[in-house]
């Protein structure tokens, strides 16, 4: 893979035409020579080091690091002066001394030798460009940049990184050692394709992203054997609070990979549209008084794609465990036999400490923290974690802005101090994202801010003292939209023994 942005006088790309042509070469057992010592040859020595070449090194002296990185790995080092002889036999060299005289004199050489040559930072000097390098070999990408600098080919490389799975490597190893049988036992066609579709995107990669390669094998020798239809596979995806860069790169790759993504109504169109461009999108969401599917048509759309073999991701906003109902999916799928997992999330309890920068735990304040609705602290008890609250656990409460006066009043009536810290995110962990602060006392004027629109994520504890609300809106300057008598009626609620 090799990106290439040619601009002409005017900054324009031209016509995609490719001043250089990227190429891969056999490197096994050759001879590789990079000329200096320093900073610039440890950088082209740790690129070449992932090749089966061989490297020599040529140096009078060499810089710590570049000397620890030889002998760990055995390579060869002329301990001397450069000289012309140093290049015969070698398919290609790297002019990396940092001196400008020298990398000429390198470059002129290899050149008159017919040796491809590199020099550092110095492309008026070089036969060839050095790509940034996703290695998972077997696998390799290579990115090139001419003309737009190495800084846009490394910040492309971070992307592609983050994009291919560590297991990729060790999966396209098993791919090859199983290519001959796969090509002599499936037809040519779709049950080839398919077969290699869900050996790169099913069990086989599941497997092999666990770590485990005999199971890896296992699964793809099932799949030569197995019926024409694939079995279906969903996965339930925490999409995090909204923002797209939230997501894990196990998501990534899910979405990436799947046939279906069925998304919740607080997941942005921008995060589902992060998923393969072809897949079909449905969204299932289901918000305060607007249900658009409810969860048994959830759980049997879930089943019903599962038997129809295909790559399913249920996407949920947070975490999937976290207040999503997961429970319900997956004791449906596991009913209907579907296969499933579960990937992760970051909740928005998390994100609305990390919007503050506020400790969830503190040492010598709390050590525990309760998860919880606002809708958990209505009936005609109090549920028992609310004694954990009063011993100082910090609480986050999810979707509690119609019921903050009932949170608040029935705290301070089981004895949580009125003056105890609290913190208000609308949209955490997206930019757009208000925050606002204050005390227990201050917490019922939530119920009168018509203009919050989004989810609201309410922290309350001693540790939420320690946050930072430089950005944040003062709850206090909007006491006076506190329900009349929303106090003393709280006051009337008895706490359990």
């Amino acid at each position: 893979m090799h990106h290439q942005l040619d601009l002409g006088q005017a900054g324009h790309p031209r016509s995609g035409r490719l001043n250089t042509f990227p190429v891969f070469m056999r490197m096994e057992g050759r001879l590789v020579v990079i000329v200096g010592g320093g900073e610039e040859a440890l950088a082209k020595v740790r690129l070449l080091a992932q090749s089966s070449a061989a490297l020599r090194i040529v140096a009078a002296e060499m810089e710590p690091a570049l000397a620890a990185f030889v002998a760990d790995h055995g390579l060869e080092h002329v301990a001397a002066a450069y000289a012309p002889d140093h290049l015969v036999g070698a398919v290609m060299v790297f002019a990396a001394s940092g001196e400008a005289t020298l990398d000429a004199r390198v470059s002129a050489d290899a050149r008159r030798l017919g040796i491809a040559v590199n020099a550092v930072d110095r492309p008026e000097l070089c036969d060839f460009f050095t790509p940034a390098l996703v290695n998972r070999a077997p696998v390799a990408v290579a990115i090139g940049t001419e003309g737009a600098g190495p800084v846009l080919a490394q910040m492309i490389r971070a992307r592609i990184d983050r994009m291919l799975s560590p297991s990729l490597g060790p999966l396209a190893a098993l791919a090859a050692s199983m290519r001959e049988t796969a090509e002599r036992l499936l037809p040519r066609g779709n049950r080839r394709r398919r077969f290699w579709a869900e050996f790169f995107a099913g069990a086989p990669a599941r497997a092999a992203a666990a770590g485990d390669m005999a199971g890896a094998r296992d699964a793809a020798t099932g799949l030569l054997g197995a019926d024409a239809s694939a079995a279906g596979h969903v996965a339930l995806v925490g999409a995090g609070p909204g923002a797209e860069d939230l997501l894990t790169l196990r998501a990534q790759r899910l979405l990436m990979e799947a046939d279906v993504i069925l998304y919740d109504a607080l997941v942005p169109e921008a995060v589902a549209a992060t998923g393969r461009r072809d897949a079909e999108r449905l969204s299932v969401g289901k918000r305060k008084g607007c249900h658009s599917k409810t969860q048994g048509e959830i759980n049997a759309l879930l089943v019903s794609l599962g038997r129809e073999g295909k790559r399913v991701v249920r996407l949920k906003s947070g975490d999937p465990l976290v207040f999503g109902r997961a429970g319900e999916e997956m004791a449906a799928l596991r009913e209907a036999g579907i296969a499933y997992e579960v990937v992760p999330g970051v909740t928005a309890a998390f994100a609305a400490a990390a919007d503050f920068e506020l400790p969830l735990t503190l040492r010598g304040v709390t050590s525990s923290m309760v998860f919880t609705t606002g809708h958990d602290l209505k009936g005609s008890a109090l549920p028992d974690w609310a004694k954990l609250a009063i011993s100082g656990a910090t609480v986050a409460v999810y979707m509690g802005r119609s019921v903050a006066a009932d949170v608040a009043g029935r705290l301070i009536a089981a004895g949580l101090s009125p003056d105890t810290a609290v913190a208000v995110a609308e949209n955490a962990g997206l930019p757009h994202c208000r925050r606002f602060h204050g005390t227990l006392a201050d917490l019922p004027s939530l119920e009168g801010r018509t203009d919050l629109t989004g989810p609201v994520m309410t922290v309350i504890g001693d540790a939420v003292a320690g946050g930072r609300f430089e950005r944040s809106e003062p709850l206090a300057a909007r006491r006076g939209n506190v329900p009349a008598g929303w106090l003393s009626e709280a006051v009337r609620v008895e706490p359990r023994p």
